[in-house]
């Protein structure tokens, strides 16, 4: 592989963005990053393989051609140390994601609660400074909290994450809404919170809701927008 592509592949990766590599049999090899413009006949391939993290051979007019994909490692940062989040802390690391809590109120955030977990006990728009969120990170706030959950909902907008997920009902979410609109968030962004959090399966118990997150994180993932994905070189 060119140094160049590799350069470039050691670029995203540090950036922590998606990447897809495109080898032709004559060993030529052209890269494209999620979120940049990707040219017209690439666009669905490249698309496609972004979202399913998957290598394969595509057909093209040039050719058949075999795509690499290079996805960072996808991770859920969850705001609030609570029994939701427990159960959650057990079935992440399953689905392949990395998972870090945050929630400065000492009595729920603690090893005994969360063995093994990343867990940090401080406010999240302190914890952020050092856990900068991106476009692989998906944010649960789960608090119930405003004061907690503002921020970083806030802040996941603003660096696009895949998914941002609020636990509240609708009346809570409404009123949710106002505060963020207050504080100069667009109607657009705030159109992404998904909130009530979590696919409608009728969960009841922590853990319960829990599937309905992580299910609800996981359709996110799959099915981000990746359409203007890609950058030749």
């Amino acid at each position: 592989m060119e140094r160049a592509i590799l350069e470039t592949l050691n670029l995203a990766r540090a950036a922590r963005r998606a990447a897809v590599t495109a080898s032709d049999l004559t060993g030529g090899v052209r890269v494209y990053l999620e979120g940049d413009d990707c040219p017209e006949p690439w666009r669905e391939a490249v698309a496609r393989a972004l979202r399913s993290g998957r290598a394969g051979i595509v057909e093209t007019g040039q050719g058949p051609f075999f795509l690499n994909v290079y996805l960072p490692p996808p991770r859920i940062l969850v705001i609030g140390a609570v029994h939701i989040s427990q159960a959650l802390a057990q079935l992440a690391p399953v689905a392949g994601f990395d998972m870090t809590i945050i929630d400065p109120r000492t009595a729920f955030a603690t090893p005994e609660r969360f063995a093994g977990v990343d867990l940090i006990a401080d406010w999240p728009e302190d914890a952020l400074k050092l856990r900068p969120l991106d476009r692989f990170t998906a944010l649960a706030a789960v608090t119930h909290d405003p004061k907690i959950d503002d921020e970083p909902i806030r802040a996941a907008l603003s660096a696009g994450c895949f998914y941002v997920g609020a636990l509240g009902s609708r009346k809570t979410h409404a009123t949710r809404i106002e505060r963020l609109r207050h504080a100069g968030v667009a109607d657009a962004d705030m159109a992404r919170i998904r909130a009530p959090i979590g696919l409608d399966i009728g969960a009841a118990s922590p853990a319960e809701i829990a599937v309905a997150i992580l299910a609800e994180i996981i359709e996110a993932l799959r099915r981000r927008d990746v359409a203007s994905a890609g950058s030749g070189v």
